[in-house]
Order: structure tokens, then C-alpha cells, then sequence
């Protein structure tokens, strides 16, 4: 038995890497996951992330237990990556920096990372060991209110490398976007990847390298 079982129905405080708090009630536990709602949300956390938990000693923010979960299951057990299998075509937004989400749909998952696709950034490369979060939107709301002509539901029909090292390498010598741009070292040209380590030109023709293990999103302008 986990030593989480003890939570499935109490509301708890939980504190996530990106030094973000969570407090809800514990649905489900899985293998390397749980299900935690807010009262409006359901929030699926890899275990992995968790850095503290404990019970809510507020009584106002006691949350009732929900009727119905956003990602039925056949089988008794979930994990990290049937949540992601099942969440694929789901409008979500899912939480990998510390300072912004991003919102969307799954279109492909691989061995160790998934196809995120964004009306914002377009098709996103995500290494599952950086996902902090995974919220399913409500089933009547589209990310930004967009139509299904604006944001249609479609595969990414493109052969995919099983690992993110292996398609990484298929963006040499293309302009690439690392971590959102958020910062100006992780835009520009991936002239070589060796060893885990990113040969990037950036803007004024200077090279860096960057350590792809903690590469957290990687798309193209």
C-alpha cells in the first residue's frame, strides 16, 4: 500500500516544484501519479514533483468529493503515462516552468517525451520529467474561446524519433526555441547536439551549449 493511500479523500496543502501550492482533494493514486481536485479543477501531479504534503487545516476550505473524473480508466491502477494516453485529443493545459502554462492538446506521446500542440506555439516537443502538472479543461471550454475552425483537432502526422535526444537531432542546422524563449541563450540555430549537450548560435553569432536534461519544451518559430 502507498504511503499516500492515507489522503485518498482528505483535502491537503501541497507544495510542487516550481514553488507552487496546491490545496485539494486527493482523488486517485497511481503508481507515480495523483489526482487532486480544487473544487473546480482536476489537477494530475506526478509524484515525482510533490516536495511536501499535508493535511488542510482550514476547515473553509474543506472541498467535496466530485462525482464524475475528466479521464476514465478501464483498468483499477493509473500511472503517469496512461494519464497522458488517455488525456490525448483532451483540450489541457499543462505546467512544466515556473512562471506560465501552456494550453492545448496531446497529439503523441513516445517513450520519454510528448507532442504538445499549442494555437499559441504550435507543435511543442515536451520531456515528460519536466510535466508538473496536467489540468483537463471542462468539457465545454476551448482554450482562448477558439472555434473548431480556428483550433481543429488534428494529428500530427510527422514520424517521430522515440526519444527527445533522437527528434532533437533531426533539428540540427534549423532555428529552434527552447523553453519558450523566455530567454534569449535558448533561441536560435542547433548547429550540433553531442553527449547531451546543445550546440546553439544564438543572436550576434555566439555559441552556447545547453544541457538537454534540463531542456523543459522545444518548438519552432
Amino acid at each position: 500500500m502507498s504511503i499516500y493511500n492515507r489522503y485518498i479523500g482528505k483535502t491537503v496543502n501541497l507544495t510542487i516544484s516550481g514553488n507552487k501550492s496546491i490545496t485539494g482533494i486527493i482523488i486517485d493514486i497511481g503508481t507515480d501519479i495523483i489526482v487532486v481536485f480544487d473544487g473546480e479543477q482536476f489537477i494530475y501531479i506526478p509524484k515525482v514533483h510533490i516536495h511536501l504534503i499535508n493535511n488542510s487545516i482550514d476547515d473553509e476550505e474543506e472541498i467535496k468529493k466530485p462525482k464524475n473524473t475528466p479521464i476514465i480508466f478501464e483498468e483499477e491502477t493509473i500511472s503517469f503515462r496512461k494519464i497522458l494516453t488517455n488525456a490525448k485529443g483532451l483540450f489541457s493545459e499543462v505546467f512544466i516552468t515556473s512562471n506560465q502554462s501552456i494550453h492545448g492538446y496531446i497529439t503523441n506521446i513516445m517513450n520519454d517525451y510528448f507532442v504538445f500542440y499549442s494555437p499559441v506555439y504550435k507543435m511543442m516537443l515536451i520531456p515528460m520529467q519536466h510535466l508538473k502538472w496536467l489540468i483537463p479543461y471542462k468539457e465545454s471550454e476551448r482554450p482562448y474561446t477558439l472555434s473548431n475552425e480556428e483550433l481543429p483537432l488534428v494529428p500530427i502526422n510527422m514520424t517521430l524519433a522515440r526519444t527527445f535526444t533522437e527528434q532533437c537531432k533531426k533539428y540540427e542546422g534549423k532555428l529552434v526555441i527552447f523553453d519558450l524563449g523566455k530567454d534569449p541563450n535558448k533561441i536560435g540555430k542547433l548547429v550540433k547536439m553531442d553527449n547531451g549537450q546543445l550546440q546553439l548560435t544564438i543572436e550576434r553569432n555566439r555559441n552556447v551549449l545547453l544541457n538537454i536534461q534540463h531542456i523543459k519544451s522545444l518548438h519552432l518559430p
